[in-house]
């Protein structure tokens, strides 16, 4: 009898401790999973910070003008031509319209008077101004006519989203007083107004 007894307690024992683990289980679990929900994905997050999003959304193309030198049988005028540019900020136009201008044309009709070899420094939008930081390599070759062509380039270019803005031309990050051999001097900062009357192509 005694044997009997012993083999039902230590059988209620094994289901009671069954139960009591299978019990703290679900609720460990459920603690677990209440405790630590869901985290919002972190590309989500960047999207918001302030001047940390470079990723360009559906939507952001913009269209910038690049200009180019074009003779039109009496002297050269500047011509521009459209190009598609995937960017976010008015830094980004400019700095990839500036790209494409130094890249050289693509069409046989156009031309420019900036030397291969330019390299683009840096660009900076601050409100009506921008500042185009260029290589060495602007300032060689060319008469006086070849350097006010690329200096209006240079200056309808960078003010292809504000035809009003102030430019401001830095070799090597030193402002640009006077340009190549001929010494065409520079009264800076340039607009597109000021170019017309005192730069004649």
């Amino acid at each position: 009898m005694k044997d009997q007894s012993n083999r039902n307690s230590s059988g209620v024992i094994a289901a009671v401790s069954a139960a009591v683990v299978a019990v703290s289980g679900g609720v460990a679990w459920l603690t677990l999973h209440s405790q630590n929900p869901p985290t919002p994905s972190q590309s989500s997050q960047s999207l918001t910070q302030p001047g940390k999003n470079t990723t360009v959304q559906p939507g952001q193309e913009q269209t910038a003008n690049v200009y180019w030198l074009k003779d039109n049988g009496k002297n050269l005028e500047l011509a521009p031509q459209p190009v598609k540019i995937a960017a976010a900020q008015p830094n980004q136009v400019v700095e990839k319209a500036m790209q494409n201008l130094l890249a050289g044309p693509t069409e046989g009709a156009e031309s420019t008077t900036i030397p291969k070899g330019t390299k683009l420094l840096g660009v900076k939008v601050n409100n009506d101004e921008v500042h185009v930081n260029l290589s060495e390599e602007f300032t060689s070759g060319g008469g006086s006519s070849s350097m006010m062509g690329r200096v209006g380039q240079v200056v309808y270019t960078a003010t292809t989203g504000n035809p009003n803005a102030k430019v401001y031309i830095e070799v090597n990050g030193k402002e640009l007083d006077v340009l190549g051999g001929e010494g065409v001097e520079l009264q800076q900062p340039l607009t597109r107004d000021q170019f017309k009357n005192n730069y004649p192509l």
